[in-house]
């Protein structure tokens, strides 16, 4: 079990669309404030007592910033195929994020993707996959 957690957060604006049978309003292209929460959690302190460094977490989110505002998701390739659901949405930001702090020695992280106030999706994966 961990004992240390950290959880940064950022918002972006980026727009979809549903491609599920009968999405309703949903299957028009519409935009979302998300709220993107990426939770780190480790049993131990790196020599400055930090569980990552948050400098670290910023660039990566920077860079998720960049390539996910005021876009439309549905047209982005790693959208491909897949209905541009608020879980995939967080599974992708999780492979992001792994890929992007692959130093990081913690346990795991998960990524929580807030599609309004009322409703949120996450992704957890352990740092070895």
């Amino acid at each position: 079990m961990s004992e240390y957690q950290l959880m940064v957060t950022r918002e972006l604006i980026a727009q979809h669309f549903l491609t599920v049978p009968n999405p309703g309003e949903e299957g028009d292209i519409h935009s979302h404030r998300f709220t993107i929460e990426i939770e780190f959690e480790g049993a131990t302190l790196n020599e400055y007592g930090y569980i990552i460094d948050i400098d670290l977490v910023n660039v990566a989110l920077d860079e998720i910033e960049q390539r996910y505002t005021d876009a439309l998701l549905n047209e982005l390739p790693e959208f491909e195929g897949l209905n541009p659901s608020i879980e995939n949405f967080a599974r992708i930001l999780s492979e992001r994020m792994s890929h992007a702090i692959s130093e990081w020695t913690g346990d795991s992280l998960t990524v929580r993707v807030w599609e309004d106030e009322m409703a949120w999706a996450s992704h957890s994966r352990s740092i070895s996959e």
